[in-house]
């Protein structure tokens, strides 16, 4: 088996300068190309290059006036919105540091990364944000250094644009002109499934290699379409989240237009108006828009969509075993016109790539999406690469896999399986946490905590969290990740945890979709009003999910088997804290939330 890897193509980073050197060049060589676009009365209205470097320009004076110095930490609590961007940017070009704070955030998780990170001002979104920040500053131990709480709907914007306007820009050139690669761009804190979150320090270096590297990697994705049009994203992932920082920051960089939504909900309604030409997403994205997709059909309209589902998975495996034959071909056209031209519609009918990242995305629906017509590109990285360091590429794509190394890029597996990686997206340090940097670290290489396998033709495979391995009492080692995908691939079937660390036999938690769950109860005698909590003794609906367990166990041992499982009354979320804010499972939260029905699963056999 290979154990390492490396790609050769090097990239060449600047000597000097940060990320808003490349926002001002764009808007100095094409000053009305269009760099950012917002939704004003429900149309999506442009920002040309140059409107958004006056107006970054005029927000970094603003920061300037208040006593913003360079290396100075400014937090951003906010959803998705084009002000985030002009924030991030303005707080670059002043020379100083963001630090992001998922909205979701309670007030004691704000308050621990304001504190630790030092921040010495905050911009949120709303008034109640803003009541939250402003009770942490103070509350007696509270972020000591906090002196600018500001808010977007409080007109943030305007009051540092009026603050700012006897700055001179030469003030705002020094600051821009004094940023070197290996300065700190942004802190981004871990959302902490195993512990407290740890501050990853991610330097304008950083993200200039992942910038270049995805680039060279992926260069149709920021290729203007045949018609002319620019290519262009919606960007509805946290920009919190590395990954959505990614997105920004590439799209900024390579010239594409980005568009921001804040919700998930209006996606589909977003996409149809926005009509992006690629899609950068997590998987639980692309899962949400084949179930919103199926939810809308019922009676006949359901088999088909189903029949069309499998056809597109049989259709994309038979491109990787030889070609389709005459016969899939032909169905996949009548199913073309039938249910993959209104799904592609439903992206905006422009997009033709899409890139799924932040976890594994279930290979049935790779398989479906690219069977649509859709270019797939699954990659792996974590906020301590600066999102991406392994990708599947044009020309090297492997469906179950990860793909291999971005430019620039070397992986290696430890003798226990463990992915160690390193290049110039990995980061050097945790802010303020020296032993946690240390023990990140084997011989330079950044240690992940992914179990992994490399083919024979240098292909990554995930295969297990390190932590997350499940040690049975008869010392068999269980990664429990693959089998709750299987398991999720039902329909009915929303979340899924494994249990059984230190027991005799694995067991599972289960979750219900709910529209599923509600067309379930309706064809079973249930009213919709019904209460949710006695359904797990329902045999007809536990017969349903068995067949959900039954698929995951058909591909392990009996060892690994799930041998019980219970339907929980209710969804993991980030509002019970089950779920992290970018959709991991805590799974210790979950386990001491549910840890009764964990008990009844084995004390009952």
């Amino acid at each position: 088996m290979t154990t390492s890897i490396a790609n050769p193509l090097q990239i060449e980073l600047p000597a000097r300068g940060g990320l808003a050197d490349t926002l001002f060049d764009r808007a100095s060589g094409f000053p009305d190309r269009p760099m950012l676009s917002r939704q004003v009365d429900g149309q999506w209205r442009d920002m040309s290059a140059a409107e958004v470097r006056d107006e970054v320009a005029a927000l970094a004076k603003g920061l300037i006036a208040h006593g913003v110095r360079a290396g100075d930490r400014v937090g951003l609590l906010s959803g998705n919105r084009h002000e985030w961007t002009l924030l991030d940017y303005a707080i670059w070009t002043a020379g100083a540091v963001t630090v992001p704070i998922y909205p979701s955030s309670s007030a004691e998780q704000a308050s621990l990364i304001l504190a630790d990170s030092g921040c010495v001002a905050c911009v949120v979104d709303d008034s109640a944000h803003a009541a939250m920040v402003e009770d942490l500053r103070a509350a007696p131990g509270g972020p000591a250094e906090l002196a600018h709480v500001w808010c977007f709907d409080g007109g943030a914007l305007d009051r540092l644009r009026s603050a700012g306007a006897e700055v001179p820009d030469s003030a705002v050139e020094e600051r821009r002109a004094g940023v070197a690669p290996d300065d700190p761009a942004t802190i981004v804190y871990t959302s902490g499934t195993t512990g407290p979150p740890k501050g990853c320090v991610l330097t304008h270096g950083n993200f200039l290699a992942e910038t270049r590297a995805v680039e060279a990697s992926l260069p149709a994705l920021f290729e203007p379409e045949a018609d002319g049009t620019p290519p262009s994203t919606l960007l509805f992932l946290p920009l919190a989240h590395v990954f959505g920082r990614m997105v920004q920051v590439v799209v900024i960089h390579s010239g594409a237009r980005l568009g921001h939504t804040d919700s998930v909900g209006s996606l589909i309604a977003d996409l149809g108006g926005f009509r992006p030409t690629f899609l950068l997403a997590v998987p639980y994205v692309f899962e949400k828009i084949h179930a919103t997709a199926r939810k809308g059909t019922s009676g006949l309209r359901r088999r088909i969509f189903d029949a069309a589902t499998e056809t597109a998975i049989a259709y994309s495996r038979a491109v990787d075993a030889g070609g389709p034959g005459p016969l899939l071909r032909l169905r996949r056209r009548v199913f073309d016109a039938l249910v993959y031209r209104k799904l592609t519609g439903a992206l905006g009918g422009r997009c033709r790539r899409v890139i799924s990242g932040g976890g594994a995305l279930d290979t049935r629906l790779l398989h479906f999406y690219r069977g649509t017509g859709l270019e797939v590109y699954e990659g792996y990285g974590l906020t301590e690469t600066t999102a991406a360091v392994l990708a599947n590429t044009p020309g090297r794509v492997r469906p179950g896999t990860v793909g291999d190394p971005l430019p620039g890029v070397e992986v290696r597996l430890a003798e226990d399986g463990e992915i160690l990686v390193r290049g110039g997206p990995v980061f050097t340090r945790y802010w303020n946490r020296p032993e946690a940097t240390e023990a990140a670290f084997v011989d330079g290489w950044f240690a992940t905590g992914d179990l992994g396998e490399i083919d024979g033709d240098g292909y990554v495979s995930i295969t297990g969290r390190k932590k997350e391995i499940l040690v049975t009492a008869g010392g068999k080692n269980v990664a429990p990740v693959p089998a709750e995908e299987r398991v999720c691939a039902h329909p009915l079937v929303e979340q899924c945890m494994l249990v059984g660390d230190g027991r005799s036999f694995v067991t599972a938690l289960i979750t219900l979709e709910p529209d599923e769950l509600a067309r379930w109860k309706q064809e079973n005698g249930y009213g919709p009003e019904d209460p949710r909590g006695g359904l797990d003794a329902d045999p007809a609906l536990r017969a349903e999910v068995q067949k959900a367990v039954d698929a995951a166990n058909a591909a392990v041992s009996r060892a690994e088997s799930i041998r019980e499982f219970r339907i929980l009354p209710e969804q993991f979320s980030v509002e019970n804290e089950t779920l992290t804010p970018t959709l991991k499972l805590r799974r210790s939260r979950i386990a001491g939330r549910y840890s009764e029905a964990i008990e009844e699963m084995y004390t009952k056999r």
